[in-house]
C-alpha cells in the first residue's frame, strides 16, 4: 500500500519515466533530420536534466521498496500502472491524455528554465 507522500513521489517518478522514454525515442528520430545538429544539443541537455531528477526519484522510491512493474494500456483512454511495494502490490489507473499533458508540461518547464539561465 502507498501512503499519500509515496503516491505523490511515485506519480512524479512516473511522469519522469515517461518523459525520459519519450526523449530517448525522439532522439533516434531527430538524428535522421537534416537539421539534427541544431536539435540534438537541445534534446541532449533536456534528457540530461530530466534523467538526473528521474534517477533521484527512483532512488527515493527504492528506499521504500517501491518500483514500477509495468504500464499496461487497457483501452484507448486509460492505462493501468502496476507497482510493487513492500506490502501488497498496487494497480493505479491513469488517463492517457492526462499523462501526456503532464509530460509535455514537465518538458516545457525544463526548456523554459534552461532558456532563463542563458
Amino acid at each position: 500500500m502507498l501512503n499519500p507522500e509515496q503516491r505523490r513521489l511515485f506519480h512524479k517518478f512516473l511522469i519522469l519515466e515517461m518523459a525520459v522514454q519519450s526523449l530517448q525515442r525522439d532522439f533516434s528520430l531527430i538524428e535522421n533530420l537534416k537539421m539534427s545538429k541544431v536539435y540534438l544539443p537541445i534534446l541532449e541537455g533536456l534528457l540530461k536534466d530530466i534523467a538526473q531528477v528521474y534517477y533521484d526519484s527512483k532512488r527515493l522510491l527504492a528506499k521504500d521498496k517501491i518500483r514500477l512493474v509495468k504500464c499496461e494500456k487497457i483501452e484507448e483512454y486509460f492505462s493501468d500502472v502496476h507497482i510493487a511495494t513492500a506490502g501488497n502490490d498496487v494497480v493505479l489507473k491513469y488517463a492517457n491524455m492526462a499523462l501526456k499533458t503532464q509530460v509535455e508540461k514537465l518538458l516545457i518547464t525544463h526548456i523554459k528554465k534552461d532558456q532563463a539561465l542563458m
